[in-house]
């Protein structure tokens, strides 16, 4: 297996976030995302730090299971448009650069809360995830390996989930992030690769149904 950027990344997020839960407070606190202490401390690193962090086994689990399976993918794309020096430059700008830009939004809105923590890969995982349903629009995105929807199709239930839940925040999962990691996700690897618009609108209006 070549050790590729997804899986450097993979590795690294496990082993980090494994890392904190041995008791290991200290780096737990210093890089979680706190938008008080950042506003306070000038701690800025915290949108990058606290994307490499999780608060349990199924979070990591569950983000690094979908990273994995569609991080290949827009990795390989890229890599055969760019090259692989600047397709690999490209993606992490899209990983990591959704981890920050994500985050923005939770950051004006709790600044002034010094209660609030937020952590996890979610919004990178995000943009990967909707980097993969720009360029392969109608393969089907299956959910716990039972229901399988085109990709488009879950991409738009995604984001009005995302969307509506960000809105009640009820349930301690920042659904911000996950909206607009997915959102710059989608606009940035269309803006790198605009030839994929086209293609993405071509490959939509071709799909049927299977039971048609």
């Amino acid at each position: 297996m070549d050790l590729n950027v997804t899986l450097i990344l993979i590795i690294l997020t496990v082993g980090i976030s494994w890392y904190a839960w041995q008791e290991n407070n200290d780096l737990m606190h210093r890089w979680i995302f706190q938008p008080y202490t950042v506003q306070r401390d000038n701690s800025w690193y915290r949108f990058v730090t606290s994307g490499f962090l999780h608060a349990d086994f199924t979070h990591l689990f569950f983000n690094m299971f979908t990273m994995y399976f569609f991080g290949n993918a827009v990795e390989m794309t890229f890599a055969a448009i760019f090259g692989p020096v600047m397709g690999i430059a490209l993606y992490l700008l899209l990983y990591l650069g959704a981890i920050v830009i994500s985050d923005i939004p939770t950051y004006f809105k709790h600044r002034n809360d010094p209660g609030y923590r937020a952590l996890g890969a979610s919004g990178g995982v995000a943009a990967v995830v909707f980097g993969s349903i720009l360029f392969y629009p109608t393969n089907d995105i299956c959910l716990y390996a039972v229901l399988c929807i085109p990709g488009f199709i879950l991409g738009i239930l995604y984001l009005i989930y995302s969307y509506y839940q960000g809105k009640r925040m009820g349930d301690n999962i920042n659904h911000d992030a996950h909206l607009y990691g997915a959102v710059f996700g989608f606009v940035l690897s269309l803006a790198l690769v605009p030839q994929a618009g086209p293609l993405f609108i071509e490959q939509i209006s071709n799909w049927r149904p299977p039971f048609l």
